[in-house]
C-alpha cells in the first residue's frame, strides 16, 4: 500500500507544470549556524563531539556551583528562518516565490542571495535574526538571538511592499505561507490587518493559506489559543492548513484545553482540525506524519534517517513538499509522502531538493521500504 502511494505521489508531482502557480511566504529571516559541542579535542583539526542532548545536560549539570568551558564548532553558515527555509525548497520546481521577510536591512545577507535570486520578488523589512542550531543525535537545541524580530510589523511591510502590490501579490498567490509566529510578536496583528485589508481581494480558486508557529512554548497560552482560534475567519476566501510538529501539537493542545496522547498524533490532528474549524490540520514528528481532512484522515511511516547529515530545517522542508502536494492536488496521503519524503532528502543530503529530486526520492524510497540502512 505505501509502495503505490509513494509511486502515485511521484509520478503526480513530476506531471504537475508548477511554473503556472504562485505563492506568498513569509515572514522572518535568520542566519543559520550549525554546531556541534565539542567533548574530546584531539588536535587543532579533530575532535569527538557531544553526541546527545542527555550528554550535554549532564555536562552543565556537573558544571553546577563549579564552572565549564564549552567549545562550539561551526559546522556550516546557512540561510534559516521558518518562511526562507520553507520558500527556498518550494523554488526547485520552478514555483513562483515572491518573498516578505528579514533578509537584510540595507543589502541582502549573502546566505539570501540564491534564494533571492530565484525568488519572482523580495521584499526585506529588516535585518536577519541568529540562530545557533547545537545538533545531537536525538534532537537539537536553537538558541536564537531576535532583536531585529520586532521590526517585522505590519506598517513596515506596507513601507516595504506598498498596499496595492501586497494587494496583488495576495490576488494571484495559489499558496501563502505565514510562519514562526511565536518568535514574531506582532504576527496576529498582522493577520488580523490582512483579514481587514485583504478581503476584498479575489483570490485563485482553491487558493490555500499555511500557517506554522513554530515551537509556541514560550508564548503565554491564552495568545497562542486566540490566535488559532483566529484561523478560521481566512476560511472565508481560503483553505487554511494549521501545521504543527509533534512537541507543537500538544502545546496547542494545551492551551485549547484537549487532552492528547502525543503518540496518537492522527486522532490528535482530527481532534485539533475539528476544534479550529479548519480545512487540514497535519502533525509531524521526526518518524511518521498525520494529518486530518474535511473527508477524513490519514498516516504514513518516513524514511526515518538515524544519522542525518542535517536535522535544522527538516520540518520546514515537511512543510514545503506537504505544500507542493496541496497545489498539485495530491490526496492526503500523497501529501503526506510529499511531506516526509521532502523532509528525507534534506536531512540525508544536508540541501533541499533540487528539480526533480523529490520524486526521484519518493520512487527510490519506494523500492527499500523497511530498509534501515535507506
Amino acid at each position: 500500500m505505501t509502495e503505490a502511494v509513494l509511486l502515485s505521489a511521484a509520478k503526480k508531482l513530476a506531471a504537475f507544470n508548477f511554473k503556472k502557480s504562485h505563492a506568498l511566504c513569509g515572514l522572518d529571516g535568520f542566519v543559520d549556524n550549525i554546531i556541534d559541542v565539542v567533548d574530546k579535542r584531539q588536535d587543532a583539526k579533530n575532535y569527538t563531539r557531544v553526541e546527545t542532548i542527555a550528554d550535554l545536560g549532564a555536562r552543565i549539570t556537573r558544571a553546577s556551583g563549579l564552572s565549564s568551558n564549552l567549545e562550539l564548532v561551526v559546522k556550516q553558515q546557512k540561510l534559516g528562518g521558518n518562511g526562507p527555509i520553507m520558500a527556498n525548497a518550494m523554488l526547485a520546481p520552478a514555483l513562483n516565490v515572491t518573498y516578505i521577510g528579514c533578509l537584510g536591512r540595507d543589502v541582502i545577507h549573502p546566505v539570501f542571495a540564491d534564494m533571492a535570486n530565484r525568488c519572482k520578488a523580495i521584499y526585506s523589512l529588516c535585518d536577519p535574526g541568529t540562530t545557533d542550531a547545537l545538533e545531537f543525535k536525538d534532537g537539537k537545541l536553537m538558541v536564537g538571538k531576535h532583536q531585529t524580530l520586532k521590526d517585522v510589523n505590519y506598517r513596515n511591510m506596507l513601507a516595504a511592499i506598498g498596499l496595492p502590490k501586497l494587494k496583488k501579490a495576495w490576488a494571484e498567490s495559489n499558496l501563502i505561507a505565514l510562519t514562526n509566529w511565536t518568535m514574531l510578536p506582532f504576527q496576529t496583528e498582522i493577520w488580523q490587518k490582512l483579514l481587514k485589508d485583504m478581503a476584498s481581494v479575489k483570490v485563485p480558486k482553491g487558493a490555500t493559506l499555511f500557517i506554522d508557529l513554530a515551537d509556541p512554548e514560550k508564548r503565554p497560552a491564552d495568545e497562542i489559543a486566540a490566535a488559532v482560534r483566529m484561523l478560521k475567519k481566512f476560511r472565508k476566501t481560503h483553505r487554511v492548513v494549521f501545521g504543527v510538529n509533534q512537541k507543537e501539537s500538544i502545546e496547542v493542545g494545551n492551551a485549547l484545553k484537549l487532552k492528547f496522547n502525543q503518540d496518537e498524533i492522527e486522532k490528535n490532528a482530527v481532534t485539533l482540525r475539528k476544534e479550529l474549524d479548519l480545512d487540514v490540520v497535519v502533525i509531524h514528528p521526526t518518524r511518521n506524519a498525520a494529518c486530518s481532512t474535511e473527508t477524513g484522515s490519514a498516516y504514513i511511516d518516513g524514511p526515518y534517517c538515524q544519522n542525518p547529515k542535517l536535522t535544522t530545517g527538516a520540518g520546514d522542508n515537511f512543510n514545503a513538499g506537504f505544500c507542493l502536494g496541496l497545489l498539485a492536488g495530491l490526496d492526503a496521503k500523497e501529501m503526506l509522502a510529499a511531506g516526509v519524503g521532502n523532509s528525507g532528502y534534506y536531512v540525508r543530503n544536508a540541501r533541499s531538493s533540487g528539480p526533480g529530486d523529490l520524486s526521484k526520492f519518493l520512487r527510490n524510497w519506494s523500492k527499500r521500504l523497511g530498509d534501515p540502512s535507506f
